[in-house]
């Protein structure tokens, strides 16, 4: 099974939920200009000044993903969000 990489953005402050909900859209739209297989994308909330959006890549894809948006931070993909 190919491992696969959570691509992790932060932001942080009073309007982090939004801009992070804001942010998954652009990150749908690479996933469809790009043709990844993976359409795993979406905004969480930790608290009211903090919230990340995040994307998942097949390891393969990780490194020409990162280099195109810079994210964060990165963790292994478990399947549970």
């Amino acid at each position: 099974m190919t491992k696969r990489i959570k691509l992790i953005w932060d932001f942080r402050g009073p309007d982090a939920n939004a801009i992070a909900e804001h942010h998954a859209k652009h990150l749908s739209q690479y996933v469809a200009l790009e043709a990844l297989d993976k359409n795993i994308t979406g905004h969480q909330q930790f608290s009211g000044n903090h919230s990340i959006a995040y994307m998942v890549v097949d390891e393969s894809r990780m490194i020409q993903v990162r280099d195109d948006l810079r994210p964060h931070r990165g963790e292994l993909y478990s399947g549970e969000q």
